[in-house]
């Protein structure tokens, strides 16, 4: 991409009116997908982003800007710009770059741009026919097979000059069932840093399919989640989502160094019930949320957000860092180039517990068990969150019951942190993709199979 000696003088521009800190961030990102629908492919999409971004600080200012222009005088107008929008002063720092390699534990051995376009094809089909063919009443079905080969450099005032490559691929079908006039969908998503060997090695495509079947069918059936307040079972997986958007969020430095945080100034205090230990942690090898180094140059690290009910740790970029007067943890993320970095998730998860599943069902006289969750929306200042559950069952003495749909949980992310009265042995973790300030992003989210004594549940 760039040579050290160009970074160097590019840095030294933009640090030229006084700045204390200067970073550039360049990238090249081949964005590959197939879809189809009705039966057949319609569309075969391969996209380039490509262009770099510039950041000074100067104490708690910060300037950001980006180009498209990768060449020596682009580079050179950019990091102007941001030198001029800094303020007026003088240069006071010699920027001399030292590569670092800080390793790479997610191999590929099916890097998916080198591979055919049929052989994609083929994979997607059999998911998408396994969906379609699940059961007659399916009667419509979608899949995407996607893969994304994101190259990055950083180069920073601090010495540092270093790349990373990651690969990931995801495959994404979901199914409509109709039944009595009604239809409802299903889907399964899964993804990983992975080539395509994720879907000829591991993941059989014809699962992914009939596993959306399967949930279109179950839910087509369902009545209406009743209204109220009761204990909710929530499955593993991408049932982590709900810890994701109530509490990961607030516990950025992006909330938390701006003060808008439901968790200020809460470190080694008890915001959770004993039971509970958080993570994000982006070294897991191949994992969808994983990073060898985040978009500022940090290596990537575990982090144990909560630790038995107390908390212990934020997830902080450089910026944010400055204003707690913290370290970096490496979770300084964005979507590309174009977006400003600040402080993401990468594998976000509440470890495993020590109660059976047969013993979490079994405790709740009635309630709901969530199955599959959906997406969601919170705002990190209250920690006020709503959920959709897209597969969900009653709880009558002890046992699943019937399906049940429209169920959504309403509540704030440090109420349903005490109320996680139970927490099951099986961790195991969904991928998503995560909006915020900085872009739309790769993330994972987990558990096991938790119980929350009472919360609100939106329905009928």
């Amino acid at each position: 991409m760039l040579s050290k000696s160009l970074c160097e003088r590019v840095l030294s521009a933009a640090a030229s009116t006084g700045a204390d800190y200067a970073e550039l961030f360049a990238e090249k990102t081949f964005d590959r997908s197939v879809n189809m629908v009705d039966k057949k492919v319609n569309a075969v999409n391969d996209a380039v982003i490509a262009g770099a971004s510039i950041r000074v600080f100067k104490g708690l200012r910060s300037v950001a800007a980006s180009t498209v222009d990768t060449s020596e005088e682009g580079l050179m107008r950019c990091a102007k710009r941001a030198a001029e929008a800094l303020g007026e002063g003088t240069a006071e720092m010699e920027i001399v770059l030292k590569e670092r390699l800080f390793g790479d534990v997610h191999p590929i051995k099916i890097v998916p741009g080198s591979v055919p376009v049929k052989e994609k094809i083929d994979l997607l089909k059999a998911g998408y026919f396994a969906a379609l063919d699940y059961d007659p009443c399916i009667k419509q079905a979608t899949g995407v097979l996607l893969d994304i080969d994101h190259n990055i450099l950083i180069a920073n005032s601090e010495g540092v000059y270093t790349k990373d490559r990651q690969i990931r691929t995801r495959m994404n079908i979901t199914a409509v069932a109709e039944k009595d006039g009604e239809t409802q969908s299903g889907g399964c998503r899964p993804g990983a840093r992975m080539g395509l060997e994720l879907f000829t090695e591991q993941i059989d495509p014809k699962d992914v399919g009939r596993e959306a079947g399967r949930q279109a069918v179950v839910m087509a059936g369902a009545g209406y989640c009743p209204a109220g307040t009761y204990p909710v079972v929530i499955d593993n997986g991408f049932g982590g989502v709900i810890f994701h958007e109530a509490c990961g969020h607030s516990l950025e430095a992006s909330s938390v160094a701006y003060g808008t945080s439901q968790f200020c100034d809460k470190l080694g205090q008890k915001i959770a019930n004993e039971k509970v230990t958080a993570v994000d942690d982006g070294t897991i090898p191949n994992a969808w949320g994983s990073i060898n180094i985040d978009d500022e140059g940090t290596p990537s690290r575990r982090n144990v957000l909560i630790e038995n009910g107390i908390l212990k740790s934020y997830m902080i970029d450089k910026f944010g860092g400055r204003k707690l007067n913290m370290a970096p943890t490496g979770n300084a993320r964005r979507q590309s180039y174009s977006y400003v970095t600040t402080s993401r998730m990468t594998n976000t998860f509440i470890e495993a517990g020590t109660d059976e599943n047969d013993d979490i069902i079994a405790s709740v006289d009635f309630g709901l068990y969530a199955k599959q969750m959906g997406g969601g929306s919170v705002n990190p200042a209250t920690g006020s969150f709503n959920f959709a559950v897209n597969e969900g069952y009653m709880i009558r003495n002890g046992k699943v019951c019937e399906p049940v749909r429209g169920a959504a949980l309403v509540g704030t992310g440090s109420e349903i942190l005490m109320k996680i009265d139970m927490v099951g042995k099986l961790l195991e973790c969904g991928q998503g993709m995560c909006g915020s300030s900085s872009g739309s992003i790769p993330t994972n989210v987990g558990q096991p199979m938790i119980r929350v004594s009472s919360i609100t549940v939106g329905g009928r």
